[in-house]
């Protein structure tokens, strides 16, 4: 089974981890330190133990040849008692190791001693090495013993004995009492002793002389100090050298560096405590900030509005998803940008520079403004937009925060509900129409029966009594006329009231000509030439004709008076029709200005004109006539730049056709 350690519990773990690990470092330095420490004491130790016992012998050598040197003199007879005298005062003032100097004779029996014996009981020859002395003929060590002397009482003393000889025969000896204490004290210089401690002892262990005598630390035993020993020869008999080195100065340095690396550890302890506890508020800041961003970013993502912050300069420094989802640029393409923005309408490039600087100046717009952008693709958009200063944590103005709000699919509905509206104004004013159209013709009706009745029979008794034949034909054409309005009047009376029109089989070409018969005064009056082209063999066409005559009449009425502004030379009215493969198409042309790509598309909507006087209602009837014959009427610029009006009329079948050839 496997444990898997966070890897938060594991970063918070991380400065005890290396605290311990130093910790370790420091005691493995520390134990290194101090196993090189005590290898140089040790070294140190050997040399300088080596240094003391060569300097003491040395010193017992130089001893060796001055007593030598006297025993020389005493036997070639030199001195006497009294120069032996006094050649010990002098050299017991230059060696104040030396306790007493005794002559012996060659039996042993005491000559002359300095300082004198106080008895000659103290006087053993027993315990010297006379007889090694004499066989040997050199100086020779005895026993280390006790023995009143220069300065101590009862002080271990190093008897030296060094024989003399007359005229080659052995004639005595001079013994010298050597104080190990003295020896030691006098030839051991300070600075040895400043760090060493020297024991000299005999073969027992008992201590002969030290060097201080007493330890400086008492509270430090002796056994854990470091220690050298080695034999003392000369003078041999066991006597050996024992070096004890002073813990004072190494010691004092190690529990130095125990007392720093304690302190170090406690600082550090509370160093990790304290950076613990940082960490943990450090921590805690962390996730509230960590869970403020993230409730501000979702915030921000859920937002329907583009945010958009701008700095001073106008550059863009912070947009949000929705607004990049409004203008389909990414957040890295549209941060950074200066204007003009990618986002901006070319065509309404000016109009946007003059309100961006304005914002940027401080102009308010308290109830906001609207511009239009584009997106990514090209599509067109209207954008509300509000814009306020952007203050930061100090309260300095950095920039300037605007909201965006898509308006383009209210704006849609207004415009839809807008034209709804227009468009129930419009069948509400139709309907009017109509009511006023129906009643029109109900009323217009009988007076212009009566017209009829009058005019016929004025024309009766005319031609009863053979009158004018001018008058006769103009009450024909009245009549004619009247019937012709009464005609329309019923037509546009079951139009209005929906009733199925009266189709026939009729020929375009007649219709066209007594429509355009009706304008003819008006067209000479206005100096309008009129061409027409209708092929006598047109196909027949299936229609009401009156309906029909009245489409071309309010086309070719239209076209005369586009014309006004035209030179009268140039006047031209062209009529003609075609036959197409079911239908017959008839057009309307004229030489005038024509009609304004941007109002074509309102030509035929109710109540659109564009003559100052116009009711818009023409066109939208004749439309509406037109396609109640299941046909269509259009509008196109002619090449020479007038108007062209055009409308198709389904044929007649062969049955209609063959019932009108009848009648």
């Amino acid at each position: 089974m496997r444990l898997s350690i966070p890897r938060r519990d594991l970063i918070l773990a991380l400065p005890t981890i290396s605290l311990a690990l130093i910790a370790l470092l420091m005691g493995v330095l520390l134990w290194l330190y101090q196993a090189h420490e005590r290898e140089n004491e040790r070294h140190t130790l050997i040399m300088d133990t080596l240094w003391a016992e060569q300097t003491l012998r040395f010193q017992l050598g130089s001893d060796e040849e001055k007593l030598r040197l006297l025993a020389e003199d005493l036997g070639r007879g030199m001195l006497g008692p009294l120069g032996f005298e006094g050649k010990a005062r002098q050299m017991m003032a230059g060696n104040p190791e030396f306790t007493r100097l005794r002559w012996l004779e060659a039996d042993g029996a005491l000559r002359a001693a300095l300082p004198p014996l106080p008895s000659l009981a103290e006087h053993d020859p027993a315990q010297l090495p006379l007889n090694e002395v004499r066989a040997l003929g050199r100086p020779a060590y005895g026993l280390v013993s006790l023995a009143a002397g220069r300065g101590a009482r009862d002080a271990p003393h190093l008897p030296l004995v060094t024989p003399i000889f007359r005229d080659g025969r052995y004639s005595g000896a001079l013994v010298v009492d050597i104080s190990l204490q003295a020896l030691i004290s006098q030839h051991v210089p300070w600075w040895f002793t400043e760090r060493y401690r020297l024991v000299l002892l005999d073969a027992n262990n008992a201590q002969l002389a030290a060097k201080p005598e007493v330890l400086p630390d008492p509270l430090i035993p002796t056994r854990e100090l470091p220690t050298h020993r080695m034999p003392l020869d000369p003078p041999g008999q066991g006597v050996t050298l024992l070096v004890t080195l002073y813990r004072s100065g190494p010691w004092e340095a190690q529990a130095g560096i125990v007392a720093a690396i304690s302190i170090l550890a406690l600082v550090a302890g509370a160093s990790l405590l304290t950076a613990r506890r940082q960490m943990r508020g450090r921590k805690r800041a962390e996730q509230a900030l960590r869970a403020e961003h993230a409730f501000r970013k979702a915030m921000e993502d859920s937002l329907t509005v583009g945010m958009r912050a701008r700095d001073l300069a106008g550059r863009i420094t912070y947009v949000n998803p929705a607004f990049c989802a409004m203008t389909g640029y990414s957040p890295d393409e549209l941060i950074g940008q200066e204007p003009p923005m990618p986002y901006w309408v070319p065509e309404d490039y000016d109009r946007t520079r003059e309100v961006h600087d304005a914002v940027l100046v401080g102009t308010p717009y308290p109830s906001g403004f609207e511009l239009r952008f584009q997106r990514r693709d090209g599509e067109k958009f209207d954008a509300l937009i509000y814009e306020a200063p952007l203050i930061d944590a100090d309260g300095k103005h950095t920039g300037w925060m605007g909201s965006f709000v898509d308006i383009t699919d209210r704006k849609r509905a207004e415009e839809g509900q807008r034209q709804q509206q227009e468009k129930l104004q419009q069948t509400s004013r139709l309907v009017t129409m109509g009511e006023m159209a129906s009643t029109l013709a109900h009323e217009l009706n009988q007076p212009l029966s009566a017209i009829t009745s009058y005019a016929t029979g004025s024309l009766n008794r005319l031609q009863a009594a053979g009158g004018d034949p001018e008058l006769e034909k103009a009450l024909t054409k009245l009549s004619l006329q009247a019937r012709r309005a009464g005609a329309i009047i019923r037509r546009i009376h079951d139009f209005v009231r929906k009733r199925e029109p009266r189709l026939t089989a009729c020929t375009l070409p007649e219709i066209a000509q007594d429509a355009l018969s009706f304008l003819a005064p008006d067209a000479r009056k206005l100096g309008v030439i009129l061409h027409t082209d209708l092929p006598d063999d047109l196909p027949p066409i299936r229609a009401d004709r009156i309906l029909i005559e009245q489409v071309i009449v309010n086309l070719a009425r239209n076209a005369i008076e586009a014309m006004t502004a035209v030179p009268r030379g140039r006047r031209v009215l062209s009529v003609t029709a075609t036959a197409q493969a079911d239908r017959v198409e008839v057009r309307v042309q004229d030489s005038g200005p024509g009609i304004p790509a941007a109002q074509q598309e309102n030509l035929f909507n109710a109540f659109f004109s564009t003559k100052p006087d116009g009711m818009g209602m023409g066109l939208n009837i004749c439309r509406s006539l037109i396609e109640f014959h299941h046909g269509r009427l259009w509008y196109e610029t002619a090449a020479d730049g007038g108007g062209v009006f055009s409308f198709t009329i389904p044929r007649a079948t062969e049955d209609e056709h063959e019932l009108r050839s009848h009648h």
